[in-house]
Parts: C-alpha cells; structure tokens; sequence
C-alpha cells in the first residue's frame, strides 16, 4: 500500500486520454508513458515506458463505447501494473458502463454490473474512484474501497452562473426523484416530477407532471443520455404543459443511435453534459455545452494519494 512520499502515477486507456492529460495537469504532473494499441488479430497490446514500482498508480479510464474494449485495456492495464509491483493501483473510471445491468429484472438475467466489479478486483486494483454510478448500490459489488463522486454540483454551478428566473428542477422519471432534489437544493429551486404509463401494450405513454412548471423556467436532470428518447420526450411534454424554456443537463453523455438527431431536432434549448465520456466532434452540436470533471477528479486523486478522506469532495 501507498506510504506518503512515494511518487504518482497518472496513466490511461485510449477512452478519455483528454480527460487524463486534463487531471494531469491539474495535478502537476506529466501522463505516465504508456502505449495501449491492438494487435493485428484485434488482441490488445499494452507497454508501459516507465518503472512504476512502489509507486502509487491511477489508471484513467471510462468504459464507454467501444465499451468491451476500453474495459479489457483498463483490465489488462491494471494486470500490468501489479506484475511490475506498483505500490497500490487505482482504477478511475469516470463512466462506469454495464451499470444498467445492476439487478435481474426477469428470468435469467445476468447482473453485469456484478461481474465487470469482479474482473477490476481480480485484475488486481486496489481502489476504484468513478462519478454518478447508474445505481449507487454498486459500490457494494466490490470487496475494495469505492470512492463515488457526484456530478450535480459542477452543473448546478452552470446553471447558478446562468441566474434564471422563475426556475423548476425536473426528474425525467420517478427513478430520479432523489438527483432532481439534490440540484434542486443547490439551486434553491422547486421540484416536479414526470410520472410516465402506458395505458395499454403497443400505447404510446401518458406522461402526467407532478409539481407546477406552468410558465416557470424548467431544467431536467439525469444521470445519462443514452439515446435521447426519454428526455426529448419529456421535454416535449414539459412544453405542452405550459414551460417556458426547457434545458436539461446528465453526467454522462452516452449519446448513442438517434441521439444527437433527437436532440438538435428536440425543444431543449440547451444541454449541459460533463466530460467523463469524450464527444468526438460530430457529437459537439450547438446546443450541447461541456463542463470538465478534471478538477474534482483532481482533488480526490491528491486526497487518496495523500491518505487524506475523500469524502468531503462527495457533496
């Protein structure tokens, strides 16, 4: 384990190099050498250019998409680094993908949240640090320190900058309730919720919105965009019931398929994502605006570095 005044280590896979050099030079310090590229048959190949022995090592990398690769080069670089005796490996992970698979939610399900918890433990990490998992409860799947950073202050700031009047927090679904409240109360803003049915199979959902935004200014917030389905939608709603301007805001911009085509084409009229997935350039719209993590992720990489508590950077 780490003993303070050994030296860090900040390395990284291919999903977010931006992000690393970015927490890098918030640290003070150069992104350790490392060369992660493929083989020929599409094996993944990792060197790394530098001794890392005793020393204290975070690993950046989030596991979107191409989601299986970046996870097998975060694995296969974590098993590297124990074989060259690094003093203690921890795997930051700003997105942490499979999370939706938490829970069986029928017959057969696999829980892969579970599993890739499993297969960063037995490559050898020591730690885990990440941002806004889709369930919190996933820190429980690993048998080793799980430090889990929030997302809501550093968009909540955003919008305070902004000084909207007339302003609603809204949770896109009843699953969300908790986030919306937790921005809400940084904004000194009300809330409402969106409560969605389907009346019948095949029948298009009824969305009915629990709390006053006649009028008011509304932001939605969610932890992820995937596909934009549901915050388009309910974006749509909003405006039919009465808001004046809708914006919205998530952690995690998977942004996949039909996103970028539903939001330019949505009544969103701006959406605030952070950076713990990079948006290549087609996915950089007008309306989408980008705020970094580097900084927080900073601080917690000092204070676990220094064996100082982290929690103190969770609110």
């Amino acid at each position: 384990m780490n003993t303070s005044g050994s030296e860090i280590k900040i390395l990284t896979g291919n999903s977010n190099p931006e992000l690393a050099e970015k927490i890098a030079k918030d640290l003070g310090v150069s992104l350790a050498k490392a060369k992660v590229c493929t083989f020929s048959d599409g094996e993944i190949s990792v060197n790394i250019g530098e001794t890392v022995r005793g020393t204290d090592v975070f690993v950046i990398q989030s596991t979107n998409s191409p989601v299986n690769n970046n996870l097998m080069e975060l694995l296969i670089m974590i098993d590297a680094l124990r074989r060259a005796s690094a003093g203690r490996i921890t795997a930051v992970i700003p997105y942490y993908g499979y999370a939706r698979q938490d829970r069986k939610a029928k017959a057969r399900d696999p829980i892969t949240a579970k599993l890739v918890a499993n297969l960063i433990t037995a490559a050898g990490a020591d730690r885990v640090l990440t941002m806004d998992l889709h369930a919190a409860q996933i820190q429980g799947y690993f048998d080793i320190p799980v430090d889990h950073l929030l997302g809501v202050p550093i968009l909540a700031d955003y919008f305070k900058k902004k000084n909207i009047e007339d302003l609603v927090v809204v949770s896109p679904d009843l699953g969300s309730v908790t986030r919306a409240r937790n921005f809400a109360n940084q904004l000194d803003a009300p809330i409402a919720i969106i409560d969605k049915r389907r009346p019948k199979a095949n029948v298009s959902e009824v969305m009915n919105i629990i709390g006053d935004i006649k009028g008011k200014n509304v932001i939605l917030v969610d932890d992820m965009i995937d596909t934009a389905g549901t915050i388009t939608n309910a974006a749509y709603a909003l405006k039919k019931f009465g808001a004046k301007e809708v914006y919205a805001c998530c952690t995690h911009p998977v942004l996949s398929g039909p996103a970028i085509e539903r939001i330019e084409n949505s009544v969103i009229k701006e959406l605030i994502v952070l950076d713990t997935i990079a948006l290549p350039e087609e996915k950089k719209i007008d309306k989408i605006k980008i705020q970094s993590v580097s900084s927080i992720f900073a601080s917690a990489i000092n204070k676990i570095f220094s064996n100082e508590s982290v929690s103190s950077l969770f609110n």
